[in-house]
């Protein structure tokens, strides 16, 4: 769906759809950059460069690099030492938004709130009153 929004590179007012986030000016720089980039990682020498070397020798920022990795304009299986960092603690990674170790801790912190809640629940039936249906008391004749 289109819709009408400021450029997040420059502020200037563009038309937003779901091939294009920025105006048409930085779309065209973008572009520009993306063949940069893309011609100095495809020369058999820059193969295994690594992020910071590709910053160095295309001038091209990194933010911009990662939105290119992070789109699939750049197949980091490609390129081994390329990679955008992990969304919790910065790690570089090849795919997802989080690295093997921030995906193993969650995982226990899950599974130890899970069991927290369980042993809650369980101390909760041993607390309890439950009247038995049909029971007499002293109170009933």
């Amino acid at each position: 769906m289109e819709q009408l929004t400021n450029c997040a590179n420059c502020g200037q007012l563009h038309i937003k759809n779901s091939v294009r986030d920025v105006c048409e000016t930085c779309y065209r720089q973008e572009e520009e950059a993306y063949t940069t980039v893309y011609k100095f990682i495809r020369q058999r020498v820059n193969r295994t460069a690594t992020m910071q070397q590709v910053v160095d020798g295309t001038g091209v920022e990194e933010k911009l690099i990662i939105k290119f990795i992070k789109k699939g304009r750049i197949q980091v299986s490609q390129f081994p030492n390329l990679g955008y960092p992990c969304d919790r603690c910065g790690a570089y990674i090849k795919t997802g938004k989080l690295c093997d170790d921030c995906k193993k801790d969650i995982n226990s912190q899950i599974s130890a709130l899970d069991r927290e809640e369980e042993r809650n629940r369980a101390e909760e039936k041993i607390k309890t009153y439950h009247a038995v249906k049909g029971a007499k008391g002293i109170w009933d004749k």
